[in-house]
């Protein structure tokens, strides 16, 4: 039965994310317009130069998804039929997805409950000698304990392809994600911390990977469209490889040059929004907050993820965000576990209890809104929602 209302909805739905667009994204997507350059040109080169330079890496493909990009990565590697990738089951399915689409089987390893990050011990636990890969994902803007992961994958001769679709901005150990040496993929999705609508990015310090998936991106063409198309570009093209549409374009670019510029303060934003949450639910029966990683970093906080306490309120997790929507506000679910999906059971015989963490966390988790133009009294129609549903839900 649904709950009796003792507080009122709001007079609008609050998201669990909006993007923050201002004058300067839409004047530059304008002028890409009136220049009639609107596809792959001058300004995706020019936000993959910039998009280095913060990250730290030498090389940047511009791509159409961090789907995409993933996708990519994987060919790039030569991951492909017989091999294994072990990643988190705790991602959306696109993670998982593409390295089924290589032909390749992926491998679920447990995550940590308490910090949602894949375990590096159970990790070295699902090697075998069909292992090729890891896809670590660096959960809701934390990153993932990188040292002893890339020290495992040293040790048996193993590629690491970080998963950043979360983790544009995050620090590890005074690093930013993408500047360790390892190939990562990003996204630029409207809900990530910065976007270009859709769009993500491969950054890379392998000359060799960078020229592949480069080629992989746009048909496998050895000239792209702008220097086809310049006064100066020559109109013929080799195919060097069978390749995908997999191209970002500059009207995309447009934003994300400007959306770059405030990164890091949308994480400033985020992070005082996330913090706030932690302390007006810190005592609160009925939700357990999300905790940080140990080892020094910088939280890019894309999401804020608090477990709904099952065992102590009378309602789901689900039962919960319909509460909170009939409330007028939104809320995700980041994620279904996704061995539980008919797919991943089916083919490869997982059952929820075979990653227990995980399961846990997937009957458990949702996104409560977090993004830097929320206003106080947004977050506080969330706390006083989520507060008044415990209220009155505790068994």
């Amino acid at each position: 039965m649904p709950l009796e209302k003792e507080l009122s909805a709001r007079p609008s739905f609050l998201p669990f994310s909006r993007p923050s667009v201002g004058q300067e994204e839409i004047n530059e997507i304008i002028d890409s317009i009136q220049s009639g350059w609107i596809t792959t040109g001058p300004k995706v080169e020019r936000f993959a130069e910039d998009l280095g330079r913060y990250i730290g890496a030498p090389f940047i493909a511009p791509v159409s998804s961090a789907t995409a990009g993933l996708h990519l990565a994987l060919l790039a590697h030569g991951i492909g039929p017989g091999d294994e990738v072990i990643t988190t089951p705790l991602t959306f399915a696109a993670t998982a997805n593409v390295i089924v689409l290589v032909g390749a089987k992926p491998v679920f390893a447990d995550i940590d409950q308490r910090t949602l990050q894949i375990r590096v011990e159970e990790v070295e636990e699902k090697i075998t000698s069909r292992t090729r890969a890891i896809i670590p994902v660096h959960f809701a803007g934390q990153p993932v304990d990188l040292d002893p992961l890339m020290e495992l994958a040293r040790k048996w001769n193993l590629v690491v392809i970080e998963d950043a679709a979360h983790a544009i901005g995050t620090e590890y150990k005074g690093k930013r994600i993408g500047s360790t040496g390892n190939t990562a993929v990003f996204s630029f999705h409207p809900n990530k911390n910065i976007t270009t609508g859709e769009g993500g990015a491969i950054a890379t310090f392998d000359e060799e990977i960078f020229k592949t998936v480069s080629l992989l991106r746009f048909h496998g063409m050895d000239k792209n469209a702008w220097m086809r198309f310049d006064k100066s570009g020559p109109a013929h093209y080799d195919i060097t490889s069978p390749g995908y549409k997999y191209n970002m374009m500059d009207i995309q670019a447009a934003m994300g040059i400007h959306q770059l510029k405030k990164l890091d303060g949308f994480i400033e934003e985020r992070t005082a929004r996330a913090r706030a949450y932690q302390e007006f639910f810190g005592n609160l029966r009925g939700v357990i907050i999300p905790e940080e990683v140990p080892y020094p970093h910088r939280h890019a906080w894309h999401l804020y993820t608090p477990f709904i306490d099952t065992d102590v309120l009378r309602v789901t997790r689900d039962q919960f965000m319909k509460e909170l929507k009939d409330r007028n506000i939104g809320s995700g679910l980041h994620y279904t576990a996704v061995h539980e999906f008919s797919f991943y059971a089916e083919k490869y015989g997982y059952m929820p209890a075979d990653l227990p963490e995980a399961h846990f966390v997937s009957d458990r988790v949702l996104s409560l809104p977090l993004f830097p133009a929320m206003s106080d009294q947004d977050q506080e129609d969330v706390v006083e929602a989520v507060i008044d549903i415990c209220a009155r839900t505790k068994l």
